[in-house]
């Protein structure tokens, strides 16, 4: 077994501690990497506190992996030693029902296994996240970052990263598209890039005007206050696409009337409770509601090859793995632009 260094929440609520524990020994189709930095998903606070519920204690959270190479099996083939590559939100699915044949795993009929707080598919143990030294992953689930993009900045895109640039590119985003990301945050920022950089017409919805110049540096061509009402009287029917990335409740129907006709709201935050929506508002546009949940190593290997030609990356704050308690009460706070990302040298 391998020996590694964390940090563990040891129960829901918990504080973050610093934690030592195992991983398997590298088999024949596994990459040993020495991490080097993850990023803080929201989804990470969720989990470590229980808020979703199914928590399995004590958890290693963390599914924003870059770092380098040290091992790899007798029979991989893709990675050497010394590759900057990176480890998204899962590492492993069942690899033979109909989403893994089209490299949809995410989506996996019999549930993909998670980077953490999962069960290895193999052994049965508890998966643990990036908030460590090491980690084993078959190669199938590893990814290549490249060259020009800091692995630093890198880290956030193996989560969201590819949950922006997944729904943009299956709703075809690009030339002659208006498309609306609702909320400007660790989500929304990077669907401004990637939408900018896809050729589309980029609107930020955002609840008041202090973002504006964040937006439009990032590459938003417009940006509209929601708190404002004559916002939703100016821009009624406008858009063919509207990525809403906010996890909290807002009026679905109010968002809906901006669209097209055929115009979709992908929805990627999960309010805690169900949003009401007027059918008619749908029906009378043939407008949709749709979800979309991060993306295959396929697509999130595209992600990373876009970002690298159009030389994009995430906007961070880099944080000593010390700090990452109080990192995650600023994030409940918004106090962050864009994305934390814990840099493991510090457990060194």
């Amino acid at each position: 077994m391998i020996k590694v260094e964390g940090y563990a929440a040891a129960s829901a609520k918990a504080p973050l501690k610093p934690f030592s524990f195992e991983r398997r020994e590298v088999g024949d189709h596994d990459v040993l990497i020495d991490i080097l930095f993850c990023g803080i998903c929201h989804s990470d606070i969720h989990q470590a506190r229980d808020e979703w519920g199914g928590s399995a204690f004590p958890m290693v959270p963390g599914h924003e992996i870059t770092g380098v190479v040290k091992d790899v099996g007798s029979k991989v083939s893709r990675f050497k030693k010394g590759d900057h590559v990176g480890v998204g939100c899962f590492v492993d699915s069942c690899r033979h029902c109909e989403s893994c044949e089209a490299s949809l795993e995410q989506y996996c009929q019999e549930g993909m296994t998670a980077t953490y707080n999962s069960k290895d598919r193999n052994n049965g143990m508890p998966t643990q996240g990036g908030y460590s030294t090491k980690i084993v992953v078959n190669e199938d689930y590893v990814l290549q970052i490249p060259d020009n993009i800091a692995l630093d900045a890198a880290a956030p895109l193996l989560c969201a990263g590819i949950t922006l640039y997944s729904p943009l590119r299956h709703w075809k985003a690009g030339p002659g598209k208006k498309v609306a990301i609702v909320g400007l945050g660790g989500l929304g920022h990077m669907g401004v890039k990637i939408a900018h950089a896809m050729g589309a017409d980029v609107t930020v919805l955002s609840h008041s005007m202090k973002k504006v110049d964040d937006a439009k540096r990032l590459g938003a061509d417009h940006f509209y206050a929601t708190a404002n009402p004559e916002t939703f009287e100016k821009l009624a029917g406008s858009f063919d696409l509207i990525i809403n990335t906010v996890s909290f409740n807002i009026d679905w129907n109010a968002y809906l009337k901006l669209l097209k006709r055929d115009g979709s709201m992908v929805v990627l935050g999960i309010p805690e409770a169900d949003v009401p929506v007027n059918v008619m508002t749908m029906v009378a546009g043939r407008r949709s509601i749709a979800g979309s949940l991060i993306g295959g190593i396929k697509e999130t290997q595209e992600m990373l090859d876009f970002c690298g030609k159009h030389n994009l990356a995430s906007d961070i704050e880099v944080i000593p793995m010390q700090q990452v308690n109080e990192a995650y009460d600023r994030v409940l706070k918004s106090d962050v632009r864009y994305r934390f990302v814990i840099d493991m040298g510090s457990l060194k």
